[in-house]
Parts: structure tokens; sequence; C-alpha cells
């Protein structure tokens, strides 16, 4: 029996358990750099596998398996710990027992999958050579994110890490399946926070004062403009508002508007004139319309590039794994994910694994009737392992 045959059965001896760490998991999620009941659970599993690991970033962690036959390869893999201020609205037996709090996002799939990778790593008596790190890492939902942090505490180091992997669930990709693309894969993302501020007064009145609705309404029509005519077409960009915050009344025109939003893209010299473009256009129309105008945007995530090289190897693993036919290639994504920083200080890869039922519509992530078809944990696991021998077996 070859070693792929081995990580397959082994990840469907395992399966069940990891399954149950998983509903665990999503029974008690943590918000961001909150995860302290996360953290112990990771580290009593670890323990229970007889694997060493350090705490870092608070509450992450990261273990590291050493192969039996020497060699520089470094190979890390991470999952991402924390859940989101999301009320969960299914009707699970294992539903979310933090009110408020959801892994609505599957980090706890994330987490129960590396668990799942490290168990048989040591069911195959760690019968590789070189290195394996796991991370399991806080804060991927908020800025400015665990991953930075990760890296300046050096956990890609000593020994350093040649390659990294990282996979996302992904319910619009049916189970059995995994989607992937090298090149710029995933966008950056800023957060623009704009007030708007002119003189309130009564509505039967408008000629007596300096309407921030109306400002804030063109603000938000004319911004339209940075991506459909600013932007060059070839070049995926979103503008999105999702707040509006106007606290007036049927007759009470108020005195300030708030409005949030975000601006994403896949190319960073672009992404840094938008920005300009949209605090330029923020304030000339606010003035136009006699309001002053406060904007803040602040930078988020990077663009996340796949390394190509790297990528196209593992979808060449990917196919021996699961076939080609199980293969997807994806188009650019428009979230955002911290991995990017991964990838920009290693060669790295993100790669999607579908978690979602064949022939019906899947709820989308963040939202609080998310949840996965659970069959694909074992490929979840398997893959992974796989990929990760595969890439120190170089």
């Amino acid at each position: 029996m070859n070693k792929k045959d081995d990580i397959k059965r082994l990840a469907s001896e395992i399966k069940n358990d990891i399954i149950s760490k998983r509903r665990y998991l999503h029974q008690n999620p943590e918000l961001s750099f909150q995860e302290y009941n996360t953290s112990a659970f990771i580290k009593d599993s670890l323990n229970a596998l007889g694997i060493t690991w350090e705490p870092i970033v608070g509450t992450g962690v990261v273990a590291t398996i050493q192969g039996r036959y020497d060699s520089d390869q470094v190979v890390a893999a991470r999952a991402d710990m924390d859940a989101l201020p999301v009320s969960e609205k299914t009707d699970l037996s294992y539903i979310s027992l933090n009110d408020g709090v959801m892994h609505a996002c599957g980090h706890d799939v994330h987490v129960s999958s590396l668990l799942g990778v490290a168990e048989i790593l040591t069911k195959l008596d760690n019968n590789f050579s070189g290195t394996v790190k796991l991370i399991f890492q806080p804060a991927e939902e908020i800025l400015p994110g665990g991953a930075m942090r990760v890296i300046q505490e050096n956990a890609l180091d000593n020994p350093k890490v040649n390659a990294m992997i990282g996979q996302h669930v992904m319910p619009s990709i049916p189970t059995g399946k995994v989607g992937i693309k090298p090149g710029e894969f995933m966008a950056s993302m800023d957060e623009i926070r704009i007030k708007i501020s002119g003189r309130g007064g009564h509505g039967a009145e408008p000629h007596k004062n300096s309407d921030p609705i109306v400002a804030a309404s063109a603000v938000i029509l004319a911004l339209q403009q940075v991506v459909s005519r600013l932007n060059n077409p070839n070049t995926p960009s979103v503008l999105s508002f999702g707040k509006v915050q106007a606290n007036g009344s049927i007759n009470i025109i108020p005195d300030e508007v708030l409005i949030e939003g975000t601006f994403r893209t896949v190319d960073e010299q672009w992404r840094n004139e938008a920005c300009k473009r949209i605090e330029s256009i923020v304030h000339s129309v606010a003035e136009g319309y006699g309001c002053q105008s406060v904007i803040d945007i602040r930078k988020g995530y990077p663009s996340l590039h796949n390394d190509i090289t790297l990528t196209k190897r593992i979808k060449e693993l990917m196919r021996d794994y699961l076939g080609a036919e199980n293969i997807i290639d994806l188009p650019v994504w428009m979230a955002s994910e911290d991995f990017a920083y991964y990838a920009r200080v290693t060669d790295a890869c993100f790669y999607a694994l579908g978690v979602g039922y064949e022939g019906t519509e899947n709820p989308s992530l963040h939202n609080p009737l998310f949840d996965i078809n659970e069959d694909s944990i074992e490929l979840g696991i398997g893959l992974m392992t796989y990929l990760i021998l595969s890439l120190l077996n170089k």
C-alpha cells in the first residue's frame, strides 16, 4: 500500500473523531483574540498526540512535527481559529452555545482539520523527511489580523518555512471537490468611514439648512465612478457601502451622516491610487453641497497572491489524490484574507475545500444559517496531509 492509500485509510478511520471535534468547536465559538478555550482545546489535543507546541500571539498555537529523516524542507499549514459576531439561526444539535457568536466562516472546520492532519502524521509514525509546522492562528476576522503578528513573532523561522498552505471551506463548491487558482486569488480590503457634516433643521425649510443626507447620497453615487470609470476594467475591484446612519426623523434634517464601506482590488498600485481618488471625491462633492467631510480609510489586508510554481505543483498533487474531474479552476475571489501576509514572505498557496451539498443552494459564508456537509472533512484532512508530505519529498 502506498502513502496515498495509507493517508486515505487513516482519514477515513479518524473522520468521526474529527467531526466530533468540529462540533465541539462549533458549539463553543470565540471572537478574535479571545479564543482562550479554543486554544486550550488545541493544546490538549496536541498533548494527547505527543506533539510539541508553543504558544504564539496570545491565543495562537504552533505545533512542530519532526520527520524521521533529516531534510532542510519545512512545510507549514495554517488554520484560523476565531468566530464571528453572528447570531446562529440553524437548528443543528451542535448550535452555538455562545449568544451572538458563531463559526459562520468555517474556522471550526479549519482547526479540526489541522488537528486531523496532526493525527495522521503521528499515525504514520513520522515516516517522512523534514519538518511540519501546524499554525493555529487567532484573529483572522478583524484588522489588523493575527497573521502579521505570527510572522513578527518568527513562527515561520527556526527552521525557516519553505512552503505554506491553507484551505478555506467553500459552500458554493460541492463536497468531494476542491478549487484552486494560481497568481492573484483574493482581494485586498480597506475599510472606509466617512462623516458628512452640515446644518440640520426643519424638513419643511430645507433652504435654511445644509442637508448632509442629500450630500451623503451624492457622495455615494459619485463614488461608484471609481470602479465604473476610473478603474481599468481588467482589474477586479469592488466599492461597497453597507452602513448609512443619519439620526434625523420624518421632518428633521440631521447635522451629520455617517457612511461605512469597503474597497477591494487585486492591484496594489491601483489600490493606493483609488483610495486617493475616493478621498478627493468625498471632499469635493460634500463641499459642493455646502457640507464638510471627514474620511478615514483604514488599510487592511493586501491582495492574496498564490505562488504560481507552488500552486501548479499543488494542483498536480490534487489531481493525483482526487482525480482531475474534482479540481475546479477558480476565478478571483473578492473576499480578503490575512493569509495574504504569509504569501508575501514565503511561497504559499491558499485553496478552497468544497463543503456544499450537491444540487442545493447552500447558505453562504458569514450567514447565520451557514453549515457544512461534514463528509467534506475526510477529504480536507486527507488532502492536506498528502500535500504536506508530497511537498516535503520535493
